[in-house]
């Protein structure tokens, strides 16, 4: 599977089966996360093995259930910090499921306590969300999209890497479903912003990278 059929087939997911993550994947799975760790200098972690942080009325009120691992999304504070852990954390997302696992997006429903106990958090660092993962007792179902002309300046005519980058930017999971986000093309120069929301940062950096991959990062340059 490739990262774009990846991002045409992964959905939320909340309900896990008690099915072991193996080694192998495991390994896989933690070689991403270095990689992206040393590109960003971000510190994320992966946590296995785990129920008590998802193990109460926050987790039950979200309707998770049998989460046992999760991926914790850790960083410096700064002011691009949560966008950071948006772009990379999508881009985790992504190559799990490539690897047959599910997430989910979590900024609330969990005990926050629980996982920085189970976590290294440097001294001015920040844990921002997590990511349930596992094997979902479904594969999810796909979330309802606005149309093109609602997220970018309405063209005539646009190049097709654009509209498949709109595309594929469409189908990033956002806080709530929300998808508060708007895009401007001067010829190959691009520009997103966010039009506000819950977690909007971190929305942006989730769009930005399914963008990236929809359109090729040959066609464009972020402005």
């Amino acid at each position: 599977m490739t990262i774009l059929e990846a991002i045409k087939s992964r959905h939320s997911v909340r309900s896990y089966t008690s099915k072991k993550i193996s080694e192998d994947i495991k390994q896989q799975l933690q070689a991403e996360i270095e990689h992206c760790n040393k590109e960003s200098g971000l510190h994320i972690q992966l946590v296995t093995d785990e129920t008590k942080a998802f193990n109460g009325f926050l987790a039950h009120y979200g309707k998770f259930n049998n989460v046992q691992n999760y991926i914790a999304l850790i960083g410096k504070k700064s002011t691009d910090l949560d966008e950071k852990i948006g772009y990379y954390g999508e881009r985790i997302a992504l190559f799990s499921q490539t690897l047959g696992l599910n997430t989910c997006w979590v900024a609330m429903t969990f005990r926050k306590g629980i996982t920085k106990e189970k976590c290294r958090i440097e001294h001015g660092e920040k844990l921002v969300c997590v990511l349930s993962l596992g094997y979902g007792t479904t594969q999810g179902i796909p979330h309802k999209s606005k149309e093109l002309h609602q997220i970018c300046q309405e063209e005539k005519e646009m190049p097709e890497w654009y509209q498949k980058g709109l595309e594929s930017a469409l189908l990033a999971p956002t806080a709530m479903n929300q998808q508060k986000f708007s895009f401007l093309r001067n010829d190959t120069l691009v520009s997103v912003r966010s039009t506000g929301g819950f977690y909007s940062k971190v929305d942006l950096g989730i769009v930005k990278y399914h963008f990236e991959i929809g359109a090729g990062r040959n066609h464009f340059t972020w402005e």
